[in-house]
Order: C-alpha cells, then sequence, then structure tokens
C-alpha cells in the first residue's frame, strides 16, 4: 500500500480521537501499482456502530454511499482501516472472519497500545494474514 503522510496521519488522528472504541473507516485507492500496491488517494471517516474497543462495523449505508463517492471521484474501495485501542496491530479472530466478506480489500490497523501508534497493513484472505509493505510518501 501506498499512502502520502498526510493521509495516515488522518487516520492515526482519528484512531486517538475515538479512542474509547475501535475507529473505523475506508481507503480510496487511485489505481494499483504494476506490482499489485494500492496507492490511497482519500479517507473516509467512517462511524462504528458498535461503539465497542473490542470490534467495528461501518453501516452498510455509509459503505455504499461512500463507495459510490469514491467511484465518482474515479477510486475504488482499497482498504477498510480501524484501530486497536488497548493491542498490537495484528488482525484478531473477529477482524479476520470479517474479512471474509470483503475479499480483496487490504487492512490498515492502527495499534495504540505502546507509547506512539503502529500502523500495519495486511491482506487477509480465506483466513490466511499476510502483511503488505506500507510506503509513506
Amino acid at each position: 500500500m501506498i499512502i502520502v503522510a498526510a493521509l495516515l496521519e488522518d487516520i492515526v488522528a482519528h484512531a486517538r480521537e475515538e479512542y474509547d472504541a475501535e475507529c473505523c473507516g475506508l481507503l480510496a485507492y487511485a489505481s494499483l501499482e504494476p506490482d499489485g500496491r494500492g496507492e490511497a488517494r482519500a479517507v473516509h471517516r467512517a462511524t462504528n456502530i458498535f461503539a465497542s474497543r473490542k470490534r467495528f462495523e461501518i453501516d452498510g449505508k455509509e459503505v455504499l454511499t461512500t463507495i459510490d463517492e469514491f467511484e465518482g471521484e474515479g477510486w475504488e474501495l482499497g482498504a477498510i482501516y480501524h484501530s486497536h485501542t488497548h493491542t498490537a496491530p495484528y488482525p484478531s479472530q473477529t477482524d479476520i472472519n470479517f474479512a471474509a466478506n470483503w475479499p480483496g480489500l487490504e487492512w490498515v490497523i492502527v495499534g495504540l497500545a505502546g507509547e506512539e501508534p503502529e500502523i500495519r497493513c495486511y491482506l487477509i484472505d480465506a483466513g490466511e494474514v499476510q502483511e503488505v509493505a506500507l510506503q509513506v510518501r
């Protein structure tokens, strides 16, 4: 995944602002690079309908509206992000199960357990977790 620093900073700020619950949102990708990596162009901060520290979900209407907005710009939904307020940024079993509904998307997780946020990106396919390089421009 390729992302400019300002977008990544927005995701981290969202995680900090929503510290009492997992934050979540959607990332628009402009296109895929020749090596298959996505290039993030926009962040949509979403509402976690569970307002929980242990799980997140975005309302389906919000997802569809956001995808329409992304497509109107010539972008596509490329990643879903969320935070882990008290654990490392590695997909939980709940995350892995939820990812089955979104094949091909990348998953960005912001871990807030340490003094500084830790951000990682993954591809989750058929229950298998593979870390994806996160390149900040």
